[in-house]
């Protein structure tokens, strides 16, 4: 993805949010600019809360108080999360590495 594609994007690879409505958080590794997922993944979003295709949609290693996995969440869903809590996903370490400050850089030898 194009730095002029993300320039759209509120959040950026590495920040940590959390989901608005449901109770998980995670730290972001990759970005779509609109929607690129399964058509079957869409239709299995309630009609009422499925959000709009065209914004920004984040790939997440994600957590919640019982487990850890890979979520994708549109943008209208997320909020910063400001907790300063490290994040627990088996993949973090692998992928990030943590800053002085508590934020997540990628990797050097992850960057492609």
């Amino acid at each position: 993805m194009s730095r002029a594609q993300l320039r759209n994007a509120k959040f950026r690879i590495g920040d940590v949010v959390r989901h608005r409505v449901y109770p998980f958080r995670g730290v972001i590794y990759d970005v779509d600019p609109t929607f690129s997922n399964t058509e079957e993944w869409w239709r299995s979003i309630p009609e009422d809360v499925r959000p709009e295709r065209d914004q920004p949609f984040y790939h997440l290693l994600a957590e919640n108080a019982e487990t850890e996995y890979v979520a994708y969440v549109s943008e209208q869903n997320l909020l910063p999360d400001d907790s300063g809590e490290p994040l627990r996903h088996p993949q973090v370490e692998a992928m990030f590495e943590r800053t002085e400050d508590g934020a997540y850089k990628v990797r050097n030898d992850v960057r492609h």
